[in-house]
């Protein structure tokens, strides 16, 4: 039964459900971020971004309006200032609350708490209060930690702090047109190399040709790691430094091997009487591959700018090493954002959009050229 006209075997299943699981495993983090660059930090802290849209709770420190700065009210021989602990517009609920940070589930909405000194507060599920004392009030307002339910909230002040504040904007551009200059050549350079090189080891006859295909194929499995520091001491001893010289000349070295294999392997594919055919009538090298070989290889090209383009977009430690100096000046997207962190690592909100910002140009590229990688990959250009 299973061979049957129109039945699918279990391995198309097991195709289908891993493409299925990549997409999800893809799609799943690319939505908590956008969804968390519209949160609030207090949100992202209490709960994620899949509960977005459910109300969350909340532990807050509120306080109660300073005496100074309101009117206080005398009745029978006490002072009453009254209010709403949350700001305006914000619609919470309180389920408990407490005048110490030890115990700030002590009381329940319309509870009474006695502070000493003859004053009391009282506060209601919806943040109203009432403080009073037997004296006129002074000094600061009272403080008050509250459980407190607070309705889906969302909010474009992360994007204007990442794109339009004045202590990151400047930054933001200037590391957006930085990573520009690193991307662009670092994804043409290598790709120029390598459409030569591929033809030469897929169609010229030249001794130590195979030796140098198994040498291509070993460097695929070298960690880059390795490089870093004896090429970072080698651009130092030849006087290139640290710069975007310096930069693209790396990030060249390191997708060659990769360009080169999967150009070659694509090359290889090519109908041989074309070239044989072009031979005959008296065509070069150089003009079979740049009028037969060029247009041919350009799904495999395509897929290989994709995916230079994302590595070198959304790279940091090369950039470290071999572009950014103590001025900053030269700072890409990916250390910037790990600067818009802040001393202590907790300005997630920030993270998340300035994540999202950065992956916008990737996106966009990649589908631009998508339909380009998938015939690059349908032809073999990828194994």
């Amino acid at each position: 039964m299973s061979n049957i006209a129109g039945s699918r075997s279990a391995l198309n299943w097991v195709v289908h459900l891993s493409v299925l699981g990549l997409v999800l495993l893809w799609l799943f983090p690319t939505v908590g971020l956008f969804v968390s660059s519209f949160r609030t930090a207090d949100q992202i802290s209490t709960s994620g971004w899949w509960k977005a849209l459910t109300p969350s709770e909340q532990n807050l420190t509120l306080r109660a309006t300073d005496p100074g700065n309101v009117e206080q009210l005398e009745e029978g021989g006490r002072w009453f200032i009254s209010g709403n602990l949350f700001d305006e517009g914000v619609d919470a609920s309180v389920s408990v609350w407490g005048v110490s940070s030890r115990d700030i589930a002590a009381f329940t909405p319309g509870d009474t708490a006695d502070l000493g000194d003859g004053e009391v507060i009282t506060v209601e599920a919806n943040g109203d209060y009432v403080w009073s004392g037997a004296v006129k009030l002074e000094g600061r307002g009272q403080r008050v930690f509250a459980t407190a339910t607070t309705p889906p909230e969302f909010t474009f002040g992360n994007y204007r702090t990442v794109l339009f504040s004045k202590s990151t904007t400047d930054s933001m551009a200037k590391a957006f047109f930085n990573t520009l200059t690193v991307t662009i050549p670092a994804t043409i350079i290598p790709i120029v190399i390598a459409a030569f090189a591929a033809y030469a080891l897929a169609w010229m006859n030249f001794p130590g040709r195979a030796i140098l295909i198994a040498i291509i194929v070993g460097l695929l499995v070298v960690p880059l790691q390795l490089a870093l520091i004896p090429l970072l001491r080698l651009h130092l001893g030849i006087g290139i430094g640290k710069g975007y010289l310096g930069v693209w000349l790396a990030h060249t070295g390191f997708g060659l091997p990769l360009a080169i294999y999967l150009l070659r392997n694509y090359m290889v594919g090519l109908p041989r009487d074309i070239i044989e055919n072009a031979k005959v009538d008296g065509a070069t090298d150089f003009q079979i591959f740049t009028k037969i070989i060029l247009p041919l290889s350009f799904p495999a090209l395509a897929s290989f700018a994709i995916f230079q383009f994302l590595w070198t977009w959304n790279d940091l430690l090369v950039a470290k090493v071999f572009l950014i100096d103590a001025t900053g000046e030269t700072t890409v997207m990916t250390n910037q954002i790990v600067e818009l962190l802040g001393t202590r690592g907790g300005n997630w909100e920030i993270l998340a959009t300035a994540a999202f910002v950065s992956i916008a140009v990737p996106l966009a590229v990649f589908f631009a050229m998508q339909k380009y990688l998938v015939r690059g990959l349908l032809a073999g250009s990828v194994k």
